[in-house]
């Protein structure tokens, strides 16, 4: 029978252990810790073999060993104990792969486009964000090229490799930011028949020289084009004025306009 003076309250086993009072009571409720009988004033008093075993409990937790397995590794052997713990650790080196798959995912949210776009094409955001394009337009091209990736990657690789080359050019940069001004202009503003103008020169100059611009599939081109033209009545009238411009107008590939 145990010396009552050398007995614990469940305080001071909490306290010896290092852990809570609900912890102690969280391991009775799973059965790795076994609960003593209650003494005449109806208190569970502890001995040292329950502070031994709490202190297992909690060293096992603390080293990532999952509860549903603390009571076997309490019991095991040498052999079982070593071949427990290994079978844990692949466990555990599984957890961390994909932990740390799942940090390098929300690392690249705080980049914003760069979890849901190519790299090529984040730059080119990026890039357009520091010339000075608007956020809208700057998003508008995003989904515009998240639809192209989507439906015809290898195409829009090549897309995207010609934009950023383009965004070289000072002249095609003065175009650009010239679209982007215009989106909230009236479809009638006389600046769009020079702006359009100036758009196919720059095409022109810049393409005539080479094979084919890249055709786009005309579904892929239509779909893009309703998604922007639905925003801005004065980048529709942009596309209509390409479009009456002759045969190599610039809306009619995805290279020959800012946006497209």
């Amino acid at each position: 029978m145990n010396d009552e003076r050398h007995l614990l309250t469940i305080g001071q086993l909490a306290d010896y252990a290092g852990v809570t009072i609900k912890a102690v009571r969280h391991y009775h409720a799973r059965g790795l810790l076994p609960e003593p009988p209650r003494d005449g004033s109806g208190y569970r008093r502890y001995n040292a073999r329950h502070a031994i075993d709490l202190v297992k409990i909690k060293t096992l937790a603390d080293a990532g060993v999952p509860l549903a397995r603390v009571k076997e590794l309490l019991t095991a052997g040498a052999e079982e104990f070593a071949a427990a713990i290994a079978d844990i650790d692949r466990d555990l080196r599984r957890q961390a792969e994909k932990i740390r798959r799942s940090r390098d995912r929300i690392a690249q949210l705080r980049t914003g486009d760069r979890l849901f776009v190519a790299a090529e094409v984040a730059d080119y955001l990026e890039r357009l964000h520091a010339l000075g394009v608007s956020d809208r337009t700057v998003h508008l091209e995003r989904d515009i090229w998240l639809l192209l990736h989507a439906v015809s990657p290898k195409e829009a690789d090549g897309w995207i490799t010609d934009k950023l080359d383009a965004l070289d050019d000072p002249e095609f940069q003065a175009i650009y930011l010239a679209y982007d001004a215009a989106f909230d202009y009236p479809p009638d503003d006389p600046r769009l028949p020079a702006l359009a103008g100036r758009a196919r020169r720059w095409y022109t100059a810049r393409y005539q020289a080479t094979e084919s611009a890249g055709d786009v599939d005309p579904a892929i081109t239509q779909l893009a084009a309703a998604s922007v033209g639905a925003s801005s009545p004065a980048w529709t009238r942009l596309a209509e004025l390409a479009r009456s411009a002759g045969p190599a107008a610039p809306q009619e590939t995805h290279r020959a306009a800012p946006l497209d």
